[in-house]
């Protein structure tokens, strides 16, 4: 395969991840949190998605399009980066699939939050510094106020700048990091709780439990045999830092995750070299663990993009993980068809959530959730099972 045809290979596989967020942000309803940043935050996040609802109308695909867009953006920057990366571009191509089926990455990629955002950002840094082979200051500078979390950066380019001998990195990544201290911090505060089990479950959330223990073994090998590059720099330190932190509190995996996913690139390059300097012979466990990650990757992949048929084996449909973010569309639609625009709701979430498909406040019906045989059954159901049942009372 030429060249080009990996180019177009990559160019068709992005087209259709593409088309399928937009189908699963679709599906995907407001949740409380996201409307509470699209209702009272002064954030970038709520002004990325109040622009955007603004030019293509209140809904699910149109709070959910810059994220998406961000998602994109970082895909083609990584696959740009890697251009000269492996030494051939089957590699390439494997690599930046691995990183475009990430659990994390997708999920980063719709849900409103700053994760996509630092992800894009910090490979728009790694792609700048690759073109001019040299430091973008004022880059890092705005980098400053997207997000708290590119302290973790900072803190991995003072260490970079060490191994460089960068004076002139060494002194501004430690000034940008402590400005960064300085306006966000890290809560370092509280007794050790037992949170470093809950980090390592969390990063295998994010990669999928194997990938996530041959990206730690990854790790032990380059930091004793390998060069380590920018990629290993950015990674090893934000998942040191929140492993570290982790002993004291439960952390924000959002802060750290960004950078961890960075080393995508690096753990495919490491495991193509482990391959190749086995003669064929001995390759077959390599094979017979590349075929078992890549498919628990793309079966959590086809998981998270058609997530619903799940709640029909669970029990308690609450454990979904993706219920935050399901039912409040449905309910909408169902008062909208009732002729109802105005509700008051015991759940104060609810209420929020229902704002931004167009169900105001208001006393002339009443939404709860307790049940009730005297009242109207409103059910959400999905493929013939019940979700969520809510019973609606006439308050005029």
């Amino acid at each position: 395969m030429t060249l080009s045809r990996y180019n177009i290979a990559f160019v068709v596989f992005l087209i259709i991840d593409f088309l399928l967020l937009l189908f699963v942000a679709n599906d995907f309803s407001i949740s409380y949190k996201e409307a509470v940043i699209y209702f009272d935050d002064t954030s970038l996040l709520s002004f990325l998605t109040n622009l955007s609802t603004s030019i293509f109308g209140q809904n699910n695909i149109s709070l959910r399009l810059p994220f998406i867009l961000f998602f994109m953006g970082s895909v083609i920057i990584s696959y740009l980066l890697t251009d000269d990366y492996f030494k051939k571009q089957s590699d390439r191509l494997a690599s930046i699939l691995i990183f475009m089926t990430l659990p994390g990455l997708n999920s980063a990629g719709l849900i409103v939050d700053e994760a996509i955002l630092v992800i894009f950002f910090t490979l728009l840094y790694l792609y700048l510094f690759k073109l001019t082979n040299k430091e973008h200051y004022w880059f890092l500078f705005i980098c400053l106020f997207i997000d708290n979390s590119f302290a973790i950066m900072y803190l991995a380019l003072f260490f970079y700048s060490l191994q460089k001998r960068d004076n002139t990195l060494l002194i501004v990544s430690l000034i940008l990091f402590g400005i960064s201290m300085q306006l966000y911090g890290f809560d370092t505060s509280g007794r050790p709780r037992g949170y470093f089990l809950d980090t390592f479950g969390a990063y295998a959330s994010i990669f999928s439990p194997i990938m996530f223990l041959f990206f730690f073994y990854t790790f032990y090998r380059v930091t004793l045999k390998w060069e380590k590059d920018l990629y290993w720099y950015i990674s090893f330190v934000a998942f040191a830092f929140s492993l570290l932190l982790s002993l004291r509190q439960k952390i924000d995996i959002e802060d750290f995750a960004p950078f961890v996913i960075t080393a995508t690139p690096l753990m495919v390059k490491f495991f193509m070299h482990s391959y190749r300097v086995r003669l064929p012979q001995f390759r077959k466990k390599h094979y017979i663990f590349a075929t078992f990650v890549l498919s628990t990757l793309i079966l959590n992949f086809v998981i998270f993009m058609i997530n619903k048929p799940i709640y029909l084996v669970l029990k308690d449909t609450s454990r979904h993980f993706a219920n935050d973010y399901h039912i409040a569309k449905e309910l909408a639609e169902k008062l909208h068809n009732r002729k109802i625009d105005f509700v008051v709701c015991d759940n104060y979430q609810m209420q929020k959530r229902l704002k931004f498909y167009g169900i105001k406040m208001g006393y002339n019906h009443q939404i709860s959730t307790t049940p009730n045989k005297n009242l109207d059954k409103i059910k959400i159901q999905y493929f013939g099972k019940t979700i969520k049942t809510f019973y609606l009372k006439n308050l005029t």
